[in-house]
């Protein structure tokens, strides 16, 4: 079998530094989730072909922030530092909350789902559509999270405290073409 992503915690991986970053502080106030990622993503280039995912992607980090860190609560804030180029995007986002807590236990059920999918077992992979703890609502399911570790392919780490996340895409450079023959 393929290795398997997973999500970890290391306090000291080099995608929480902070040098050279952009930062901006929100309150938990889940209406303003759209504008605050539009806030951030203003700052990338042009350059970047990925960009509705890269908002996508942005928008889900902070949600999770917003709504399971903080618990909406207005009085929290949400805490996103940021770094573009044409080559990267670089973000590590944290929140006020207690912090992941199930890390382990999503890692164990995304390794059971994906050993479900390379197996072709369809029947079994349908106890393993969406991660649930004690704390999910009707809207929860941990899919953002199978889609973030395969979109931060450059890093996805949490804080030592999981109450925080680092995170790193690197961009394809777009070759240039000649159009002169040479």
């Amino acid at each position: 079998m393929s290795i398997v992503k997973e999500l970890h915690s290391d306090e000291n991986d080099p995608l929480f530094d902070k040098t050279n970053m952009l930062y901006k502080e929100f309150p938990s106030d889940f209406r303003q989730i759209r504008y605050f990622t539009l806030l951030i993503v203003q700052s990338a280039p042009l350059e970047i072909k990925e960009i509705n995912l890269l908002e996508q992607q942005i928008s889900e980090v902070i949600k999770n922030a917003v709504k399971h860190g903080n618990n909406c609560d207005i009085n929290k804030k949400v805490r996103v530092w940021y770094s573009f180029s044409p080559k990267h995007a670089h973000l590590i986002v944290e929140d006020e909350g207690e912090g992941f807590k199930e890390l382990d236990k999503w890692n164990e059920f995304n390794r059971k789902r994906l050993e479900c999918l390379h197996q072709q077992n369809f029947e079994q992979l349908a106890n393993y559509v969406s991660f649930r703890t004690k704390l999910s609502d009707d809207q929860d399911g941990g899919n953002a999270l199978f889609a973030a570790l395969e979109y931060w392919g450059g890093g996805f780490v949490y804080n030592g405290k999981k109450n925080g996340v680092a995170m790193l895409k690197k961009f394809q450079q777009k070759r240039s073409v000649s159009h002169d023959g040479e």
